[in-house]
């Protein structure tokens, strides 16, 4: 009967959309959340309308509440100018805010090899930007940023483990097949050679995108952790 009892439970226990933890890797603080791309709704927000950025997190969840949703997972997805105008390679459905960037740069965005993390039908990957260019693979949302923390397996070749550079930094990497996406945000400031190993040898994913540093935020509603900041564009987001 116990055993009974314990089956009925689990199956009136909602799967969780996403699986949010925290974990230490080298003596650093990270939380992870992993989603299923070919079971999850998956999509990234930029404008609440022409005129207005969605901005923060809180506003999204209350605009989905209005249907009965809520926003279960959302973290910064790119870098963004002054004005939350996308830096790279913004794509939402049929509307394409800002074409691909493929030259180098200044700043971190610009230390190629960056990517392209692309959300397509029942699955996700993170691609090098050049491939992208020429795969042009069908993604139903895609963001672009940069550097690439691990590209098929190798960590940057600019990225060296005696850096003093450290910040707080967040990204995504995905597995071969597309179906399993980790999003990793640090707690404490870590170097980019920290960061791009977690992805690689904690993770186990043969490619990973930076996100952003210093401004990195995390909303995940099974921790009960929302993070405040100013407004910032675009946010990738898991909606139930």
């Amino acid at each position: 009967m116990r055993g009974l009892f314990l089956l009925a439970m689990l199956w009136a226990t909602p799967a969780l959309a996403v699986d949010c933890r925290d974990l230490t890797y080298q003596g650093n603080s990270y939380t992870v959340c992993e989603v299923g791309a070919a079971t999850e709704d998956l999509r990234l927000f930029l404008q609440e309308d022409d005129t207005r950025v969605w901005g923060h997190f809180i506003r999204i969840d209350e605009a989905l509440a209005k249907d009965g949703k809520t926003l279960a997972f959302g973290m910064n997805a790119g870098m963004y100018h002054p004005d939350r105008a996308p830096v790279g390679l913004y794509s939402d459905g049929d509307s394409v805010a800002q074409g691909l960037v493929t030259s180098a740069g200044p700043g971190n965005f610009g230390m190629l090899p960056n990517g392209v993390f692309c959300m397509g039908t029942g699955r996700a990957d993170v691609i090098e930007t050049l491939a992208f260019e020429a795969q042009k693979p069908d993604c139903r949302y895609a963001t672009q940023s940069g550097p690439m923390l691990v590209i098929d397996g190798d960590l940057h070749p600019r990225f060296l483990r005696g850096s003093t550079s450290r910040y707080l930094r967040n990204g995504v990497g995905t597995s071969a097949d597309g179906r399993r996406v980790v999003f990793a945000i640090s707690n404490n400031a870590v170097t980019f050679h920290a960061f791009g190993s977690l992805f690689r040898d904690e993770l186990k994913l043969p490619n990973a995108l930076y996100f952003d540093g210093n401004i990195s935020r995390l909303h995940a509603s099974s921790l009960g952790r929302s993070d405040p900041g100013f407004p910032m564009e675009p946010i990738v987001g898991v909606v139930e």
